[in-house]
């Protein structure tokens, strides 16, 4: 049987400051293909991203691209230039575990599988967070709603079939989770990813879990993305926002 091949894709805006450990990190793992999509980063991220590229090897295949502002829209122009039979989104702030990708491989070796997602771990040592962490995993096992920030991961062929991430400014993520369900068996991986704590610091460590639980809560009510958007992202326009 052939081995199936994998393509990391992950957008990116503006995220220097984590950059040159997920890049570490990443040429840890055995990935067949790196996309790297950026948004109009206004910090140093092209200049990484450029030289990144650059400095290719034989068993990797880089690719530094440009894309639209947003998730959404990024995650799909990534995905059109991957080659790989297995497609895994990764936040730049997120760090998979040490055998990350060879638990996706082996796992998407059974056919009845489609995709799955990680467990979540914040990288804080404040015990809310601890709470934080249960409860979004409590979610993602019972409820089958993992977000991006457990790198989804997912077949091509069938990621292509659903038409990709919908254009939305916000809830891009638990959208497609929701349409990958009702087509096949995804899978909550033991192994966890290490996500910034980066939104609970800048936001406040209850206010944004707060605002996290509403924006679901509202989005089952059946409030559009975007108008969440501009609740969530008051300060932002819903085009440059970012989960």
């Amino acid at each position: 049987m052939k081995e199936k091949t994998i393509s990391v894709i992950i957008p990116l805006r503006n995220e220097a400051l984590y950059l040159v450990k997920l890049l570490d990190m990443l040429h840890r793992q055995p990935i067949d293909q790196i996309i790297l999509v950026d948004g109009g980063s206004r910090d140093r991220s092209p200049a990484l991203l450029q030289t990144w590229a650059r400095n290719s090897n034989a068993c990797k295949h880089r690719i530094a691209m440009d894309a639209p502002p947003g998730r959404a829209t990024q995650m799909n122009a990534g995905a059109k230039e991957a080659t790989g039979d297995i497609l895994l989104f990764l936040h730049a702030d997120t760090q998979l575990p040490p055998d990350g990708i060879a638990r996706v491989l082996q796992t998407m070796k059974n056919k009845n599988i489609f995709g799955g997602a990680f467990r979540l771990q914040i990288d804080s040592k404040h015990p809310f967070m601890l709470w934080v962490c249960w409860l979004a995993n409590l979610r993602s096992f019972y409820w089958g709603l993992p977000y991006g920030d457990q790198a989804i991961f997912v077949r091509r062929a069938i990621f292509e079939k659903l038409g990709g991430y919908p254009a939305l400014p916000l809830m891009e993520d638990v959208a497609f989770v929701r349409k990958l369900k009702k087509t096949g068996r995804m899978l909550l991986l033991k192994e966890a990813v290490t996500t910034s704590a980066r939104r609970w610091q800048q936001q406040g460590y209850f206010l944004n879990s707060f605002k996290n639980m509403l924006i679901l809560l509202f989005y089952f009510c059946g409030v559009s993305p975007q108008g969440l958007a501009a609740w969530y992202y008051p300060k932002k326009s819903v085009q440059q926002s970012k989960k």
